[in-house]
């Protein structure tokens, strides 16, 4: 019943994935709405996620194979975490803050040798701090970073059960 449970909710994972990158194109080639650095790698992650989930479910892998999904799963949702909070703090911060967050990042390019990204920082880093959109006064990238955290709980699920399961098991002295 357990592996049943999780190949389920994998496969609504990859089903949210696919929707929210649907809704993405139809926002961009209706509304116009191009899309930043951060909402192209946010998307990157969600096709990520949606692959992985709908790999995980299609593939109905034993508890070993299950860990792996789910760790996988995990780490990519929480990769997606980091980079839509990046956009929601880059669009809730004042210009007092993002000026020197901009300009460390530069100094930091300038040391790996990547001059021609500065500029290309530049100009997306105001590009991704632009609010475009919003829907009950939730912007994009809060929606996102709703749905990395919502993927971030479905990955965590299986392995609490499994973590609840083994604590029961040890007090009932059958481990």
């Amino acid at each position: 019943m357990y592996l049943a449970r999780t190949r389920f909710l994998y496969f609504l994972v990859s089903l949210a994935c696919a929707l929210i990158i649907g809704t993405a194109f139809y926002l961009q080639h209706t509304f116009g709405l191009e899309p930043c650095i951060l909402c192209v790698l946010q998307r990157v992650v969600f096709v990520t996620c949606g692959v992985l989930a709908l790999a995980a479910a299609c593939h109905a892998p034993g508890k070993t194979g299950l860990r792996r999904y789910t760790l996988g799963l995990l780490l990519v949702a929480l990769a997606g975490v980091g980079a839509a909070g990046a956009q929601v703090w880059l669009q809730t911060a004042s210009v007092d803050q993002l000026i020197p967050f901009i300009a460390r990042l530069e100094h930091l390019l300038s040391l790996l040798s990547l001059d021609a990204c500065v500029d290309r920082l530049r100009s997306d880093a105001m590009l991704c701090a632009e609010i475009t959109w919003s829907l009950f006064g939730i912007t994009l990238p809060e929606w996102s970073l709703l749905a990395f955290t919502g993927f971030t709980a479905v990955s965590l699920y299986p392995l609490f059960s499994e973590l609840l399961g083994w604590l029961a098991a040890k007090s009932r002295g059958e481990y």
